[in-house]
């Protein structure tokens, strides 16, 4: 197994996997009239097609990896595509990004089928905001299937908040008040333009690295990067139970610690959230005899990835909204 690197010494021991581009909320920032198939599109990629997928990726020195949509829980086979990749060899983390909509009443199965970490989408603690953000009032639920992960000792319970200036941007103090007892690792993501938002952009953006300055000046702690961590910047501090972490995609440098790619829900390979390109891999997994092949056509691609991203410039890429490649 040789493990994938880039040109500028970056490995990839994570990869992101949209299983659909569908999701059953409609968040302001992200699909504000819900979610539009486009036309003519070919389907998300079948179970099999995503355990041949997964398989390649493995003999490339994947080891971790995360389950995105859209809203991944819309897809009917969830279970039998965790239960997939948590049977693949050398993968030992298997992780989810989801809206929670169906945590309460799915968590036990998708643990039972090798589920060990998870990240809720939970934008705001005031349920007014939340519905104002998502277009659902189903905040109380959400957080039931939070404590639920907790209670179930699920391995990582992490929880996303988009910082929305005028919005949710004043939250801090609720948000602290939850984590003096909540074991959970908060993510602050600061809001990135995309193909379709740009007047929301300009409306809502607020850098997260200001919230960061505050965290510092209150006491909070930077902790080390694991080697398999996401981009965020993590925090702790002695008087809570729960972490926050700041991902701040406008900060300096901060593609420099990139170990992640993306697959998107039609089995196209995308090098950068905000790529200007995709690499089709679909045709690579339609026998179980190309494992050779997509290993290669993988690895061939790597040196074509960006040093870094460019949405200083407003360079968007091909990514018309945080959906269509899996956030």
């Amino acid at each position: 197994m040789t493990p994938l690197a880039d040109r500028y010494g970056r490995r990839f021991p994570y990869v992101r996997l949209s299983i659909i581009p569908a999701c059953n909320f409609r968040c302001s920032y992200c699909l504000p009239n819900g979610y539009q198939a486009e036309p003519g599109v070919a389907g998300p990629l079948s179970l099999a097609e995503i355990a041949r997928l997964l398989r390649g990726f493995a003999e490339l020195g994947m080891h971790k990896l995360r389950i995105t949509g859209g809203e991944p829980s819309v897809r009917r086979d969830l279970t039998e595509v965790l239960r997939t990749a948590a049977a693949v060899p050398g993968v030992t983390k298997v992780a989810m990004t989801t809206n929670g909509s169906l945590l309460t009443r799915r968590l036990g199965e998708w643990m039972d089928a090798g589920l060990n970490a998870i990240n809720v989408s939970i934008d705001s603690l005031d349920a007014a905001t939340f519905a104002r953000i998502t277009g659902h009032d189903r905040l109380d639920d959400i957080l039931h299937g939070v404590d639920m992960a907790l209670a179930a000792g699920m391995p990582a319970v992490k929880l996303n908040a988009v910082l929305l200036r005028d919005v949710n941007d004043h939250e801090l103090p609720r948000w602290l008040d939850y984590l003096r007892d909540h074991a959970v690792g908060l993510r602050f993501i600061e809001l990135m333009q995309t193909g379709d938002n740009l007047a929301f952009f300009r409306d809502h953006h607020v850098r997260a690295e200001l919230l960061e300055t505050g965290l510092r000046e209150a006491g909070w702690q930077a902790l080390p990067r694991a080697a398999d961590a996401g981009p965020a910047r993590e925090y702790r501090h002695p008087d809570y139970a729960g972490r926050i972490g700041i991902i701040a995609p406008y900060s300096r440098d901060f593609c420099a610690g990139c170990n992640r790619l993306r697959v998107t829900a039609t089995g196209d390979l995308r090098l950068c959230l905000f790529g200007e390109f995709g690499i089709p891999l679909r045709h690579f997994l339609q026998r179980d005899d190309q494992l050779d092949e997509l290993v290669r056509a993988i690895g061939g691609q790597i040196g074509r990835k960006e040093q870094g991203h460019f949405l200083h410039q407003g360079r968007t890429g091909i990514t018309p909204h945080l959906a269509s490649t899996g956030g």
